[in-house]
């Protein structure tokens, strides 16, 4: 059903929700528009509704190729909405719950754009916070490009920082997706634009691996692994471009790159990842206890669906496939102690492709008839042994004379 927006625009159609509102298909005064409505309590929030108006100037005036423009917003009685421009196409994360993984050209491509974007960002003062690929979108009327990609753009600029404010989050609470959450944001400290980096940087891995570095399980755990863990290898990449990826996911901010030396770096590796096909992993293995054993024998693509990284619910009760592509979750921040409990290390690596889990009935099976095996071959191969040595010394006695045998024995005293 229609709705009015303002004065200017109407809403048609709902074309997706998230946390934060819902988006509409529009139509205004110079054509076809995405509006996103923002939920009815931000709305009656009069802090927000002034950071609204503030930073109005800042999000208008953002403007670049790979960056879903705003070209209005509208505030009217107890409707709040930014009124972007409509991209015909689909978001990323659509893409990779078709494909699972993408080819590392494609992946890469991607990236690169929306490092584009960010950088024109980062230039006008603005951090995104809550990169993920439910918020880049593909356009599918762009030219293709490396590994059939299309143009990629970075949307929902400011709704993280318009929804964040010190009465609405205190001190323990953050805003954002667990998967993509930099260090320094599950440690307190205020978000700069190398949390984009860091967000980018998961993003990738993600289109290469098919799951994010420190995903999986219950939020907590996916906090503390940004903390305390490091990245672990992806076999089957250029080392240029896991070094890349090691930089940009590194735990100081300091240490990743900008967003247009990041844009760059990706581009000159283009001609490296061309023509590869997409990575054949498998997800690493959750912790103990996070989640159900699966049977012996069981197939393992529907376990990958069942914990499939990005889904982790945030709020009681809801779905993974809603979760997902909620944004701007209110989540407690660990306590240092809760942090400093976690494993440390390496993060959990990827198995190769079949390989059963460690732990699992499959895994106990497979390694108790291993057991099996080695223990029977062990036994062949004493009783081969024992076999061996009395033919040995069978032959040497049957072919000895009897002065011979009396010269082995021992003397008589």
């Amino acid at each position: 059903m229609a709705r009015k927006i303002g004065s200017r625009y109407t809403a048609n159609q709902i074309l997706g929700r998230g946390s934060a509102g819902t988006v509409w298909l529009g139509e205004g005064p110079e054509g076809p528009v995405a509006v996103k409505l923002l939920r009815e309590d931000l709305a009656s929030d009069q802090e927000l509704v002034g950071r609204f108006v503030q930073e109005r100037t800042a999000l208008l005036g953002l403007d670049h190729p790979n960056v879903v423009s705003v070209r209005d917003l509208v505030v009217d009685g107890n409707d709040l909405a930014l009124v972007m421009d409509l991209v015909r196409g689909t978001d990323l994360r659509t893409r990779l719950d078709r494909e699972r993984r993408l080819a590392p050209a494609a992946a890469v491509a991607i990236v690169a754009d929306v490092a584009d974007g960010l950088a024109a960002a980062h230039a006008a003062g603005i951090v995104h916070r809550d990169v993920k690929p439910e918020n880049v979108l593909l356009d599918m009327q762009g030219p293709l490009g490396p590994g059939g990609s299309h143009p990629a753009l970075l949307t929902d600029f400011g709704v993280a920082k318009l929804i964040d404010s010190p009465r609405r989050t205190r001190a323990t609470k953050i805003i954002g997706t667990p998967d993509y959450l930099a260090p320094e944001i599950v440690e307190g400290l205020p978000p700069r634009a190398a949390v984009d980096i860091y967000a980018l940087a998961t993003v990738l891995y993600e289109l290469l691996a098919g799951f994010t570095p420190f995903g999986g399980g219950h939020p907590g755990a996916v906090l503390r692994r940004h903390v305390t863990e490091t990245v672990a290898p992806l076999p089957g990449i250029p080392d240029e471009l896991w070094q890349l990826l090691v930089q940009n996911l590194a735990k100081a901010p300091a240490s990743r790159l900008r967003a247009s030396e990041l844009a760059g770096r990706l581009r000159e590796l283009l001609p490296l990842v061309a023509g590869m096909p997409p990575l054949d992993v498998d997800e690493p293995d959750t912790e103990p206890g996070e989640e159900p054993e699966e049977a012996a024998g069981q197939a393992e693509a529907p376990r990958r669906e069942q914990v499939r990284r990005g889904a982790v619910p945030l709020v009681p009760g809801a779905k993974p496939a809603d979760s997902n592509r909620d944004t701007h979750t209110s989540m407690r921040v660990p306590a240092p102690d809760e942090l400093a409990g976690g494993a440390r290390g390496t993060a959990r690596v990827p198995r190769a492709t079949g390989a059963p889990r460690p732990g699992s009935a499959r895994h106990r099976a497979v390694t108790r008839r291993r057991r099996l095996t080695l223990g029977a071959a062990a036994l062949l191969l004493a009783a081969a042994a024992g076999v061996g040595t009395w033919l040995a010394t069978s032959g040497d006695d049957a072919g000895a004379t009897p002065q011979d045998r009396s010269s082995s024995a021992p003397a008589s005293p």
